[in-house]
């Protein structure tokens, strides 16, 4: 939910009477630092950056022609949502490219609109963080891949016999 964070320390804490080794992880997008037991790391969605050659699959899962198809917004919003924070960026990339997709058809309320951003974020930073290049780059990419995903309207053409 919080997006990329970095391992600052890694130490060791008393908590509840026990001494164990934490994280000491520093946000990127916020500065927020948060200390995490390391045994709890993968229990509270902790996982390292994809891979580079990861990349493509969250590309083509940004070009699907899938989308959500819910109505009501409340449960869709609590599906996308429950996505997020489930710390999978290809579930995130999934929220990513059906609120995106759902934006061009019908005005996205405000908390989706919110959540799009937060979703369209957290793809860009990971794929900027795994390819080693700038975010406005991978923002580019993620942007361009999404843009060319969706058909533009076809106008309507009267057929004339001139004859």
């Amino acid at each position: 939910m919080h997006g990329v964070g970095a391992i600052t320390e890694v130490s060791k804490k008393i908590i509840l009477g026990k001494k164990r080794d934490c994280y000491s992880l520093e946000i990127q997008s916020s500065k927020m630092k948060v200390m995490i037991p390391v045994d709890k790391a993968k229990q509270v969605g902790i996982r390292g950056i994809i891979p580079k050659r990861e990349i493509k699959k969250v590309l083509n899962l940004l070009m699907k022609d899938e989308v959500d198809t819910e109505e009501d917004w409340k449960i869709r919003y609590q599906n996308n949502m429950n996505k997020i924070k489930s710390g999978s960026i290809y579930e995130v990339a999934d929220v990513c490219r059906n609120l995106f997709r759902r934006a061009n058809g019908k005005e996205l309320s405000i908390m989706e609109r919110k959540l799009y951003e937060n979703a369209y974020n957290l793809v860009k930073t990971e794929i900027a963080l795994s390819k080693g290049v700038p975010q406005e780059e991978a923002g580019n990419i993620v942007s361009d891949i999404l843009a060319s995903s969706v058909q533009p309207l076809q106008p309507a053409v009267a057929i004339v016999d001139v004859e």
